[in-house]
């Protein structure tokens, strides 16, 4: 019997139990969907940041109050790091009176403020920086005007909102000079920024960015969460990286950090690439769930049909012949949960792109349709040569 008439019998017997089939294949679709949808919220994830990272430009520097393991010693990345004092408005007044190849040193806090407008209400990030936080933050205005050196001298109580505050709180109008509450405290609206989408840290269009005195002012703290500073020129930032570390070291010690762009993409790129990996590791788990579920449908299989094998090992069929139906058939049904698990699984990553930055990856998917073709081989293999190995005597007498 030649590999087509294998096919062929393999076929009909798949086809014969659809529902049993279809179920069998249920575990596989949905490992497959899965691998294939996590790594594709795990690659647009990483792509968004790493743009939105490099579209700050190439001569920015982020100065932590903290020691950041940035190498991949014996603690490997990250490890616990060491927390210091934070950092004050006098630290980065400092840094801007020392450092003349710097052309921004900007302060930057952060905040949770309920953002209120009549009976419209939502929770957002506030975002606190002086008036030269618009040359460091990437967000773009769609309108109105950024805060200036004045209203951050007197604390005050203006804001400029995110695309998805604008949309909650003025669907159907200008925001610009019109006043919502801040934590129940009065604010006027000067602009608004257009559409940037999520980020590691959250919804940027859930943003608000307030001067950096004022959401001090909110919030009842001095604290200062990072200093950004951006060299005049990129081919200086190595000079003003050692600048910033002369400055602050003095009061800060060992716990400080002072990272180039370069840095920040390696160790974020880092991250996220480990938690790719491990989100498509979980779900592969399910792949080989689904890999158990047609072994023991197969091996179901084997035992209905154990007078069918007799039968055609009586008349003459090698084992071989038994073996290839039966791997045949599990490689069916894996290979067909694939194809339907990969238009599933790129399907859901385009439905969930508008939310979440998503990228569908040639190497998921790939990955994903060779390991359901090896899942059907690897547990096809028991039950095929079980069959094949079945006495042709004893199969007939089977009832």
């Amino acid at each position: 019997m030649n590999f087509v008439e294998s096919f062929r019998i393999a076929v009909r017997a798949v086809a014969a139990n659809k529902v049993r089939s279809a179920l069998t294949m249920l575990g596989v679709i949905i490992g497959v969907a899965a691998v294939i949808l996590l790594v594709a919220i795990g690659t647009g994830v990483q792509g968004e940041i790493t743009g939105t990272i490099e579209g700050l430009g190439s001569n920015l520097l982020f100065v932590f109050p903290s020691q950041i393991n940035t190498g991949g010693g014996g603690g490997g990345f990250g490890g616990p790091p060491s927390q210091g004092k934070p950092f004050k408005l006098a630290d980065a007044k400092l840094l801007q009176a020392r450092l003349p190849d710097a052309s921004a040193v900007v302060p930057v806090a952060s905040g949770s403020g309920q953002l209120r407008l009549g009976n419209r209400s939502g929770r957002s990030t506030l975002m606190g920086a002086t008036e030269q936080g618009a040359q460091v933050f990437s967000a773009t205005l769609g309108g109105g005007r950024h805060y200036n050196r004045s209203e951050v001298d007197a604390a005050a109580r203006v804001i400029a909102i995110g695309y998805t505050i604008k949309s909650s709180l003025f669907p159907d109008s200008d925001p610009v000079g019109q006043y919502i509450t801040v934590n129940g405290q009065r604010f006027k609206v000067i602009g608004w920024y257009e559409k940037q989408g999520g980020s590691l840290s959250g919804d940027q269009d859930n943003q608000a960015y307030v001067p950096i005195t004022t959401l001090q002012t909110l919030m009842g703290s001095n604290d200062v969460r990072i200093i950004m500073v951006k060299a005049a020129d990129a081919t200086n930032i190595d000079l003003v990286k050692a600048q910033v570390k002369r400055v602050l070291e003095p009061k800060f010690g060992d716990n400080l950090t002072v990272m180039s762009q370069d840095q920040t993409l390696g160790i974020l790129s880092t991250v996220l690439n480990t938690l790719t990996y491990m989100l498509a590791g979980i779900a592969g788990i399910s792949l080989l769930v689904g890999g158990i579920g047609i072994m023991n449908i197969m091996l179901v299989s084997v035992s209905e049909r154990t007078r069918e094998i007799g039968i055609r090992k009586a008349v003459g069929a090698r084992t071989y012949d038994i073996l290839s139906q039966f791997v045949i058939e599990a490689m069916m049904l894996s290979l067909a949960g694939g194809i339907v698990g990969i238009a599933f699984g790129a399907g859901g990553a385009w439905a969930i792109s508008a939310v979440v930055p998503t990228t569908v990856t040639p190497w998921s998917v790939a990955i994903a349709f060779f390991f359901s073709a090896g899942v059907g081989v690897f547990f096809g293999v028991y039950p095929a040569w079980k069959a094949s190995q079945l006495d042709p005597i004893v199969a007939l007498r089977y009832e």
